[in-house]
């Protein structure tokens, strides 16, 4: 059978199956699951709402930016919006209580929602503990705060995907500030504590630690435009030809939610393109010598 038959075949096979003239080609791999994303306004939450949606999810999507997740509702009619600032276990409670008034059940929670702080240089010697402690109420305590909530309505039906965004900066050291990496670090140890604890109940814990995407909130951090971040990440990329992109990190989310991952927990899934994995320091400093001679 030649390339062109077999595709041919394919295709009415598809349309069989689909019982319609548009041919299913993709299976809808999150079909009938239910899914909570916090700090889905935006950015990889944003994104990850909308192919949540696209593989047969339905979604609700909670953020402080009301405006942006209303608009992302107008957009699609499987994602709703709640208003939840999750350093607020009753704003959380609600999110979670409402998901399930509405649709029955919850399958998936993605803890998403987190905080950056700013561009500035925090040295130990001059670093404001109040800075600090907000890293832990929105990065730590938020994810907390969603995962216990989470596990009350997944425990009783024993099955549930949580899942964490983390950072590179929970694996390489040095780039970010005291505040962030260590909150990025706790939530990998919550990811792995809450793992053993909830494996009993069938519901599996996972967490991402993407690589510089160039989010609304890195341009802000940075003052420069998507199109200069990404320049900017791609250039200190390890993996060339590729520009990471928020999509790229929702595929990964995608996959722990479905049941393809159905025997994974307890993972920190680095989304990096080996970033993490190499020192280029030494090339630097070379090349620097050089340069200067």
């Amino acid at each position: 059978m030649s390339y062109s038959e077999f595709a041919l075949h394919s295709l009415r096979s598809n349309q069989e199956i689909s019982g319609d003239s548009v041919p299913i080609l993709v299976a809808k791999r999150l079909e009938g699951k239910v899914a909570l994303i916090t700090g889905g306004a935006s950015g990889i939450g944003a994104s990850t709402a909308k192919l949540f949606a696209r593989h047969g999810a339905k979604v609700v999507i909670v953020d402080i930016q009301d405006d942006l997740g209303s608009l992302i509702c107008n957009e699609n009619q499987n994602i709703e919006f709640i208003h939840c600032d999750v350093t607020q276990e009753n704003d959380v409670k609600n999110a979670v209580d409402t998901t399930i008034s509405k649709y029955g059940k919850l399958d998936i929670m993605f803890s998403n929602a987190g905080f950056a702080g700013s561009s500035r240089s925090f040295e130990i010697s001059t670093y404001n503990i109040d800075d600090f402690k907000k890293f832990f109420d929105v990065n730590v305590n938020g994810a907390f705060l969603c995962a216990k909530h989470a596990a009350r309505v997944m425990m009783p039906v024993k099955k549930g995907s949580i899942i964490f965004t983390s950072s590179v900066a929970s694996v390489i050291n040095g780039e970010t500030s005291h505040g962030y990496a260590v909150s990025k670090h706790a939530v990998v140890g919550l990811t792995k504590n809450l793992c053993v604890e909830l494996g009993q109940y069938g519901i599996r814990v996972n967490c991402i630690s993407p690589y510089g995407v160039a989010t609304p909130m890195m341009t802000k951090i940075l003052g420069l435009d998507q199109g200069k971040c990404e320049e900017i990440v791609h250039e200190s990329a390890n993996l060339k030809g590729i520009a990471v992109k928020a999509e790229d990190v929702a595929e990964a989310v995608v996959y722990l939610g479905s049941d393809e991952s159905r025997y994974i927990s307890g993972l920190n899934l680095v989304i990096d393109g080996g970033y993490s994995v190499t020192t280029p320091a030494f090339k630097m400093a070379v090349a620097a010598h050089f340069s200067n001679q």
